[in-house]
C-alpha cells in the first residue's frame, strides 16, 4: 500500500479561525471541513492543514473550506475552557446570543463560527457539504455519525466506515444538528483515539474521498483514491455496517464515574458484566450489546453509550416510508398532531407514545425530545433536508437508502 505522508503542524501556536481556504477555477459546490470543535482533537486540524493547502485551484470545482473551532481550548489542549462548544448550537442558544454584547470563551467562539456559517450560505449557492471532523477519548475504528435523514445516509455509504444514527436523539445542541436542521448534509467523522497518529492518517484519507464523492476534486486527477478506501477500510475491519444509538449513560454534576479500562468501541460485551463504575457503584449491562464511545477522559457528559446494527430490510423500508411521506398517517392517531404549520414536527402526547414504538417514529426519520410531562416532540430530519439541491448528483444516484 502507497504510504501517506502527514505535514508536521504545530497546534500550540496562532490559529486563525479559516484554517485555508481554496477556490477552483470553476464554480461548484462548497465542502466546508470543521476541525477542533474540541481542543484536545487535533488530528482534524493537522488532517486539514496537510490536505488543503496541496490543492491546485486548477483541478478544483467549487470552494473548500477548513476552519478551526475552539481556537482557545486547542491552544491549552482542553476539550473546553468553560463550556462545551457542540452542546450550544440550538435556535434559542443562538437568538440569545444575538443579544449579547460581551462575548467570552465558548460564546466567542461560537458567534465567530456563527458569522462565518452564515458568510459561507450567503456568497455560495452549493450544493453544500459540512463534514465535522472529531476523535474519541477511548479506543475506536473509524466511523461516521450523521442525523438520520436519507441525504445523509446516501452521502455516508460512500465510505467504507461503519454509520452511527440518532446520536442527536441523546445530545442537545451540536454543531452538525442545526446545520442538519437548515437541510444540507451534514455528517461527523471519528477517525479514532485522540493522540493516534493513525486519526490523522484516517482523517487525511476522508478528507480526499469527500473532496472526489463532492466532484470538487476529479477522481481522474486525484491521487492515492484506491489508497485511501483500503486505508479507512482496513482501519475499520471491513465494516460498514449501519447502527443505532439505544443507550446513553449521562453523566451527571458531582457524578464520581470512572469506565472500567480496556474497553473500545465497538466492543461487543456480555450482560452482566461490570464497566464502568458510578459513585462508588458498579455499573454491568443488563443485556448484551455493542459498547460505544465509552469515555476516559475528565471533560464530558457522556460515560459510554450503546448501540445495535440496523437491519438492510429496515433501512430500505423507512427509504420508502419517506418517500411516500405515509409519516401523513401518523396525525390520525388520537393524541399526535403537528406542532406547527411547516408539518416538521409532530406532538405526541406521552400517553399516546407508551403504545406507539418508537422504532416507527425511527423508521420515518423523527428523533424525539421530551417537551414536557405530557407531551413529546418528534423532530423529521427527512421534512427538513433540502433534497432538490443533491438529487441530481451522481453520488445521490449511484447510492441507496
Amino acid at each position: 500500500m502507497t504510504q501517506i505522508t502527514e505535514i508536521d503542524i504545530p497546534i500550540n501556536t496562532t490559529i486563525d479561525r479559516i484554517l485555508h481556504k481554496i477556490e477552483g477555477d470553476q464554480s461548484g459546490p462548497v465542502i466546508v471541513l470543521f476541525g477542533g470543535i474540541h481542543g484536545n482533537e487535533k488530528a482534524g486540524v493537522k488532517a486539514i492543514k496537510s490536505v488543503l493547502p496541496q490543492l491546485n485551484s486548477s483541478k478544483i470545482k467549487g470552494t473548500v473550506y477548513g476552519i478551526a473551532g475552539n481556537i482557545a481550548a486547542l491552544k491549552e489542549n482542553k476539550r473546553f475552557i468553560i463550556k462545551d462548544l457542540n452542546r450550544q448550537w440550538t435556535r434559542e442558544k443562538l437568538k440569545s446570543l444575538e443579544k449579547q454584547i460581551d462575548y467570552k470563551n465558548e460564546d466567542a467562539e461560537q458567534k465567530a463560527l456563527y458569522r462565518l456559517l452564515l458568510e459561507i450560505l450567503n456568497n455560495h449557492t452549493g450544493p453544500f457539504y459540512f463534514i465535522d471532523l472529531h476523535t474519541t477519548s477511548s479506543k475506536t475504528i473509524p466511523f461516521i455519525t450523521i442525523n438520520d435523514a436519507l441525504i445523509n445516509r446516501r452521502f455516508s455509504n460512500l465510505f467504507p466506515v461503519p454509520k452511527v444514527l440518532g446520536i442527536e436523539e441523546y445530545l442537545e445542541g451540536p454543531l452538525l444538528s442545526y446545520i442538519n436542521q437548515l437541510g444540507y448534509v451534514s455528517l461527523g467523522f471519528e477517525s479514532g483515539q485522540h493522540d493516534d497518529e493513525l486519526a490523522v492518517t484516517n482523517s487525511i484519507a476522508f478528507i480526499n474521498l469527500a473532496l472526489v464523492h463532492t466532484e470538487i476534486l476529479e477522481a481522474e486527477v486525484a491521487e492515492n483514491v484506491s489508497v485511501y478506501k483500503e486505508l479507512l477500510s482496513q482501519s475499520a475491519e471491513n465494516n460498514t455496517k449501519t447502527y443505532e444509538v439505544t443507550y446513553r449513560h449521562k453523566i451527571e454534576p458531582n457524578e464520581d464515574f470512572r469506565m472500567c479500562e480496556g474497553y473500545k468501541s465497538f466492543q461487543d460485551v456480555d450482560e452482566g458484566i461490570v464497566i464502568a463504575v458510578s459513585d462508588g457503584v458498579s455499573i454491568a449491562l443488563k443485556e448484551t450489546a455493542t459498547l460505544f464511545m465509552p469515555l476516559y477522559q475528565k471533560a464530558g457528559e457522556d460515560g459510554y453509550y450503546l448501540i445495535r446494527p440496523i437491519p438492510k430490510l429496515a433501512l430500505k423500508l423507512s427509504a420508502i416510508l419517506r418517500k411516500i411521506k405515509f409519516d401523513n398517517m401518523l396525525v390520525l392517531f388520537p393524541g399526535v398532531s403537528w406542532y406547527d404549520k411547516t408539518k416538521e414536527i409532530l406532538l405526541v402526547n406521552t400517553r399516546t407514545a407508551k403504545y406507539m414504538a418508537k422504532q416507527l417514529f425511527h423508521l420515518l426519520g423523527y428523533r424525539s425530545y421530551q417537551l414536557d410531562k405530557n407531551n413529546i416532540k418528534f423532530y423529521n430530519r427527512e421534512r427538513m433536508s433540502k433534497k432538490a439541491m443533491y438529487k441530481h448528483l451522481n453520488w445521490y444516484k449511484s447510492s441507496s437508502f
